[in-house]
């Protein structure tokens, strides 16, 4: 059986010396935050300057809450990331056209709450893949109350077998529950803020290594 190796999102990066370990860590794909209200929250012209510093096929990823083409439009000009993530109350029709006002590809965050059926699921993704042809995929989260990362973990029983290898995993994941979620679950990637850091939007170099390592663990268990 081939093995699946596992990509890993790291969001909410704010500062360029988190980014250098993170990137070297082996992270996949780096998250800044476009949502004011988020202590993660990274102004275009900051988040400008990291993207800077990014090598050759390290993906930058783009969370927005909520935003109009305007704002989508300008915080682009100045930060150009590669991937849209949008995790707000977007209808894929919004989802679709924010996407194509700057040509950008996008993931939509689902919100899983505690009575989300497996075809929920199913449904969503195909809606959103209908909507728009820059749709990448769902990234799954848990719900509460308020926009951005939960970190809180939802039930992952819920992830039907055949979309499990399409998702993003997110939502509570730690370094402790790392290996059992990969396991379990089988994504295409995992995406984790809260669980690596020492403060909010400061990440701390030895929990992203030993994350990497958890999740590395799963994929040689296949």
């Amino acid at each position: 059986m081939q093995q699946h190796r596992t990509r890993i999102k790291i969001c909410g990066l704010t500062r360029p010396e988190d980014m250098r370990f993170v990137v070297a860590s082996g992270a996949d794909a780096l998250g800044f935050v476009f949502y004011p209200p988020s202590p993660r929250y990274v102004t275009p012209e900051i988040a400008g300057a990291l993207l800077r510093e990014i090598p050759p096929f390290v993906m930058s990823v783009g969370l927005f809450v909520n935003i109009d083409e305007a704002g989508l439009q300008e915080v682009i000009s100045k930060a150009p990331v590669q991937l849209l993530q949008f995790h707000g109350d977007e209808m894929p029709e919004q989802c679709a056209s924010l996407a194509a006002s700057v040509n950008r590809p996008f993931i939509r965050a689902y919100r899983v709450k505690a009575d989300t059926r497996p075809e929920d699921l199913l449904e969503c993704e195909q809606s959103y893949r209908k909507a728009s042809p820059l749709f990448s995929g769902l990234l799954l989260d848990t719900h509460v109350d308020g926009y951005g990362g939960s970190g809180k973990v939802f039930d992952w029983s819920l992830i039907p077998k055949e979309l499990a290898p399409r998702v993003v995993l997110s939502g509570g994941l730690s370094v402790q529950n790392a290996t059992g979620a990969v396991s379990q679950v089988r994504p295409f990637a995992v995406d984790i803020s809260s669980g690596v850091e020492s403060a909010k939007g400061i990440k701390d170099e030895a929990s992203v290594r030993a994350f990497v390592a958890a999740v590395r663990l799963a994929d040689n268990q296949e």
